[in-house]
């Protein structure tokens, strides 16, 4: 194993550091390759059952952007910002879908698809009968919500800004993405880039809780 060239005190640095970004500096972009660890950073995010209920929409048309802040408060997040994702929910989580993961584990481990039955059968008797009263859509919400954690860290820990965003109207992306025609229907966005020089929010002190008062512990 690797040991971590990121020790403990830089890692909370990095948090403080980290801010919801409220004015980005259009003229910089974040490089292909570092965007494209960001990428991979929404890719290997964890999910229940690793069913990956989801999909990334990377919005960089400008044309499109616009559309989209008008429908979105007119944050200037959304247009201002280098990119621009649209994180969705799969609509109708259902058999297919269960069938279409195990066949992709079989083919990834190298295993018989045949030893992975009994793993199918529990997850589709999840999707079909949760054991807690849950929706498909409200279980998928939540799954994309990690994936938006884990693309913040992974972005702070690269020092570009993100802004996380659910000031939007989900039935007008839709409409303009034309997601439903995929299957999909947007949750949540997040925009990335880099702060502006000039942007009052990004010196202000973090106003959290002092960790005893939201940390409990059993011992």
């Amino acid at each position: 194993m690797l040991n971590s060239s990121t020790t403990p005190d830089q890692l909370v640095q990095q948090l403080n550091w980290r801010y919801a970004t409220k004015q980005f500096d259009s003229a910089r972009k974040i490089p292909d390759d570092v965007w494209n660890v960001l990428e991979q950073s929404l890719v290997l995010s964890p999910s229940s059952f690793g069913l990956q209920p989801w999909k990334f929409f990377v919005v960089r048309n400008p044309n499109l952007r616009q559309q989209l802040r008008d429908h979105a408060w007119g944050q200037a997040q959304v247009t201002d910002a280098s990119h621009l994702v649209v994180l969705a929910i799969k609509k109708d989580i259902g058999t297919a879908e269960v069938d279409q993961f195990v066949e992709r584990m079989s083919t990834v481990r190298d295993v018989p698809i045949e030893t992975l039955s009994n793993y199918g059968d529990m997850v589709k008797g999840f999707l079909a009968e949760p054991p807690y009263p849950i929706t498909m859509e409200s279980w998928a919400t939540r799954q994309v919500y990690i994936a938006l954690g884990f693309f913040m860290y992974s972005a702070a820990m690269l020092e570009v800004d993100t802004c996380p965003m659910e000031g939007f109207d989900p039935a007008k992306f839709d409409e303009i993405l034309q997601l439903p025609a995929q299957g999909y229907s947007a949750v949540v966005l997040c925009a990335a880039g880099y702060r502006a020089a000039d942007d009052k929010y990004a010196d202000l002190p973090k106003v959290r809780y002092p960790a005893e008062t939201v940390v409990g512990h059993f011992d």
